[in-house]
């Protein structure tokens, strides 16, 4: 179904635009659980099995010692592609880089791919419902439906737009279905310059966004990653103020704000490949306690009998999807 999508949406001989520059080296990454956990808990004595009571606590101190490890390699891979084009900002290609990056991290984590916005093939939002419906039809019929399907974009859009308490939202990365509602709703902007001038404002608009999808989605998984690139690292006084900010965004226990956010530091390299910097910020604002808290965030709110696979990665650390 995926492959058919695909060439639907863009013909045979169309070169990728968009999201879909970065569906190669999404393809190419790595699979495996993110989830690694340091340390072993103590060994039962020789000849004993544990006791179901023991087997919990380890289960629990399992994970409690998991910790996400995101794949920043891919993500340098990624912040590549618009920086060897030479893209502004304005242009939105270093962000739909971000939201590929996300949605695979997600996957990645164990989420069912589908239900991941975007999906790793156009076309990049389609409901679960819908796409189960499509593979359980003959193949004739589900071949002419998907190829009226991707030229239906109020069917299944490029994009995710969520109605919020007081506006729609378009949100990059989303997780939701018409049995739950939205479960993850994660922004992504990006800055490389003008720091002194525009960080003010987009601190505005992303706390004003937190506000008006949390007031319609309280047990959501709310979210906000921001990247920036090391020409911050100039203005030491932006750098105090982006920490600041990105912390200050996070919910504070009044149900205002965000459920975490995320700073991430690129640095471009004169053969125009990209270095990540997570040394210039606090641990604290890492793509990995993020993805982390987002995770937990979900599972807490779900009944126990969902995301099956997402919890099985998370309390054992280190299995293969």
């Amino acid at each position: 179904m995926t492959e058919a999508l695909s060439t639907a949406a863009q013909g045979p001989t169309q070169q990728p635009r968009g999201i879909a520059q970065y569906d190669a080296l999404v393809a190419r990454a790595s699979a495996r659980s993110p989830w690694q956990v340091s340390g072993q808990g103590p060994a039962a004595p020789d000849g004993q099995a544990p006791s179901a009571t023991a087997a919990r606590q380890a289960a629990q101190d399992a994970r409690s010692r998991a910790r996400y490890q995101p794949d920043l390699e891919l993500l340098a891979q990624i912040l590549s592609v618009p920086v060897r084009a030479q893209a502004t900002t304005q242009s939105g290609l270093l962000g739909k880089g971000l939201d590929a990056w996300f949605a695979h991290e997600l996957r990645r984590a164990g989420f069912a791919p589908d239900a991941v916005w975007p999906r790793a093939q156009d076309p990049r939002v389609l409901p679960t419902d819908l796409s189960a419906f499509l593979e359980g039809l003959p193949a004739p019929l589900r071949r002419e439906l998907e190829r009226r399907l991707s030229r239906m974009r109020s069917v299944a859009p490029q994009d995710a737009r969520i109605l919020g308490r007081a506006y729609t939202k378009q949100v990059d990365v989303v997780m939701s279905s018409w049995q739950t509602g939205p479960e993850l709703l994660l922004s992504t902007k990006s800055q490389s310059g003008s720091f002194g001038n525009n960080l003010a404002n987009r601190f505005e608009e992303a706390y004003g966004d937190a506000g008006n999808l949390r007031a319609r989605y309280p047990l959501a998984a709310v979210g906000f990653a921001f990247v920036v690139s090391s020409a911050i690292l100039a203005e030491p006084t932006q750098v105090d103020k982006a920490v600041d900010m990105m912390l200050k965004l996070r919910d504070r226990g009044d149900g205002n704000g965000y459920t975490t956010t995320t700073l991430i530091c690129y640095e471009p390299l004169l053969d125009g490949e990209v270095r990540l910097r997570p040394e210039v910020f606090p641990a604290e604002l890492g793509p990995g306690p993020f993805m982390e808290t987002m995770i937990d965030t979900v599972l807490q709110a779900a009944p126990a009998t969902r995301h099956s696979q997402v919890r099985e990665l998370r309390r054992h650390g280190t299995a293969t999807l």
